[in-house]
């Protein structure tokens, strides 16, 4: 009986990760509470949980608690995945293989930021708030990783290339959306400092060291060179979220790749087809790997209150930003990356086998989901700490949270154009 119960009880786990529940309910969590009490809702993420007490100049609420600190490890998850996808077997390897998937990436940054000028263009233009609402052009950058990775199953079915593609696009311009957070809206509280960027090059030559001293633990290179790495960023006054980035690609891996996103099941199950011995514990994994396992459960369900500390936005705050964001998002998205991919096959860089124009289009419009990180987009970008940004804050969140009906669309279009023809079936 305690083996059925505890049989079940991972099955319900493993479906509230696969379909990204706790981040769905953070979201309609904190929409319901803003809207019902907003003083409350602002009450609770901007609670100092250590009262006056501050690091490094910033003060200790929850919303510094989920913003700059959980974020890296879910940024440090999305790190693995850039590496392992570049190991042999990965689908960044070759690296001739990724030139299409970043062509699209780039497309991907620059449609979204090019919409979002010509719309504050359209409904600005001559205002004096045209130079404020301009600024938030990095919202649309970015795409949610979880919930474009669960919608893209659903439009295209498990096993097809545009799932690959998609992730693989997904995971690189979050990177870049960090980037866009680290170079275009520092903390004009803490102006930006690089000198302390050699406590990071300190950290991440420590990570080389241990890597190379074959340290077999996670545990050391995110506490030590991970936590250096945060320090040597917040002092620089760039954005810590940042700080795994640069020292997950240090941990040892395996030697290949089971693919992008592959659970610890499939690792077991990849190293049992090769060794003939099966694995339950993971001791056996690399640290890479064991990093993942250990701290992905947590990171999917802290999700819930990343959602529910950037989501609280009135329905009322709806104006002209909301739409600009979400026009952004959905045309500058698809037509981006679209443009850019089909400019790469033109060039003699093809898509991945299995991968028509179809899916191009509709994998363009499935990566306008810009939930997570157009969220904390937006509040880099519209600070609370400057009055002209304040006003614009709330909608252009609201056109983030928006972006999440794009899966309604995504499926609708997907099944007009049949993109689910299971293109990712091997051939027999």
């Amino acid at each position: 009986m305690s083996d059925s119960h505890g049989h079940n009880n991972v099955g319900v786990i493993n479906f509230l990760q696969q379909f990204s529940i706790p981040l769905i309910a953070g979201v309609f969590a904190a929409l319901t509470l803003a809207n019902l009490d907003e003083h409350l809702y602002h009450e609770i993420i901007d609670f100092k949980i250590f009262g006056d007490v501050a690091i490094f100049g910033h003060g200790i609420d929850v919303h510094f608690l989920i913003n700059d600190i959980f974020m890296v490890l879910f940024f440090g998850v999305a790190a693995k995945e850039i590496t392992e996808a570049m190991l042999p077997g990965g689908a960044l390897n070759p690296p001739s293989k990724a030139i299409n998937p970043l062509l699209g990436t780039l497309g991907g940054v620059l449609g979204p930021a090019g919409v979002y000028f010509l719309f504050t263009w359209v409904f600005y233009n001559g205002s004096a708030e045209y130079t404020v609402v301009a600024n938030g052009w990095g919202i649309p950058t970015a795409t949610d990783i979880a919930l474009a990775w669960l919608v893209a199953r659903l439009v295209f079915g498990n096993g097809h290339p545009a799932v690959n593609f998609l992730l693989l696009l997904a995971v690189a311009d979050d990177a870049i959306g960090l980037g866009i957070i680290a170079i275009f809206y520092p903390n004009p509280e803490h102006p930006v400092a690089p000198i302390f960027l050699l406590i990071n090059a300190g950290a991440m030559a420590m990570a080389y060291a241990m890597r190379k001293a074959n340290l077999r633990s996670w545990i050391p290179y995110i506490a030590l060179a991970g936590g250096a790495s945060w320090v040597g960023l917040i002092l620089a006054s760039l954005h810590p979220a940042l700080a795994l980035v640069l020292i997950v690609p240090f941990m040892p891996a395996p030697k290949t790749d089971t693919g992008l996103f592959a659970t610890m099941d499939d690792v077991a199950e990849e190293q049992e087809e090769r060794t003939g011995h099966h694995s339950n514990t993971g001791d056996d994994h690399s640290p890479l790997h064991n990093f993942e396992h250990d701290v992905k459960t947590f990171v999917d369900f802290g999700l819930f209150f990343f959602a529910f500390a950037n989501a609280g936005v009135a329905l009322a705050s709806v104006n002209e930003v909301t739409w600009i964001v979400l026009l952004a998002l959905i045309v500058g998205k698809t037509v981006g990356i679209t443009a850019f991919s089909l400019a790469g096959v033109a060039a003699g860089f093809p898509l991945p086998n299995g991968m028509q124009t179809k899916h191009l289009v509709v994998a363009g419009l499935v990566a306008g989901i810009g939930l997570t990180v157009a969220l904390f987009v937006a509040g880099e970008a519209f600070p609370s700490s400057e009055p002209t940004a304040v006003p614009f804050q709330g909608p252009a969140r609201m056109g983030a949270v928006l972006s999440g009906l794009v899966a309604i669309l995504a499926l609708v279009v997907g099944k007009i154009l049949g993109v689910k023809d299971g293109g990712g079936q091997p051939a027999e």
